[in-house]
């Protein structure tokens, strides 16, 4: 059985301001760093206890979480941590990415308005980067930046069911919480910033060849974790 991170220092109780957010975040965290392995049955009288609160903002937390894709829940057993992403479920998400995101991009250069243009623009400038830390929250805000550039993309492009699609595969939670190459912070800002500029342009063949090129880029950051994790023992 491969050693379990352990959760001290990265539990905290909820500040009572902000329960829910909060109670969804520090979940969220133990689900990402693996402090709540995959595939392991969630505790909720026991995460309420050790975050000091009662079990009805765990159960909204969960819920969000299995919106999230990151907690199933099943009949008469309660929620389950979903499992990392096999080589071939990886394979499968980015091919399906390429297809719907390089769409998108391509739709969104024609269809963004003036104002919508100006907002990516400002999106696709912000410095995103890893912040010191450990774990998941060391990279948290540069996962949220990174689903919102995409997000915004879709939203612009004027289709919503290919935004619904996208959101649907929730995939920024699945791949960075199978691995997260630090190093590739700098290279994801200079590829947004690609994406953007073409978008802007309304160059709708640009904007796609960078949205598939940026895609492609980062499938090859993200392989190493199946060197890093898929040959660890199984927990259980």
């Amino acid at each position: 059985m491969a050693e379990q991170p352990a959760r001290e220092g990265r539990l905290r109780p909820a500040r009572r301001l902000t329960l829910t957010e909060d109670v969804y975040e520090s979940i969220k965290t133990l689900v990402m760093d693996h402090i709540l392995p995959p595939g392991e049955r969630v505790n909720i009288d026991a995460l309420a206890r050790e975050l000091d609160v009662s079990p009805t903002p765990v159960r909204e937390a969960l819920a969000r979480l299995e919106a999230d894709g990151l907690v199933h829940k099943r009949p008469l057993s309660g929620y389950t941590t979903t499992a990392l992403l096999s080589r071939a479920e990886f394979d499968d998400l980015f091919d399906v990415r390429l297809l719907l995101e390089g769409a998108t991009a391509g739709r969104a250069a024609t269809h963004a308005t003036a104002e919508e243009r100006q907002r990516l623009g400002a999106n696709a400038a912000m410095n995103i980067d890893v912040e010191a830390g450990d774990g998941y929250r060391r990279h948290a805000v540069f996962t949220a930046l990174d689903a919102k550039f995409h997000d915004l993309i879709a939203e612009v492009a004027g289709s919503p069911l290919l935004r619904d699609s996208i959101t649907r595969l929730h995939s920024h939670l699945h791949l960075h919480r199978l691995y997260f190459p630090v190093t590739g912070a700098t290279d994801t800002n200079t590829e947004h910033q690609r994406i953007a500029a073409a978008i802007i342009a309304g160059d709708s063949q640009a904007a796609t060849d960078a949205m598939q090129a940026h895609l492609t880029a980062a499938r090859e950051r993200h392989l190493p974790a199946f060197d890093r994790h898929l040959e660890e023992p199984p927990c259980g």
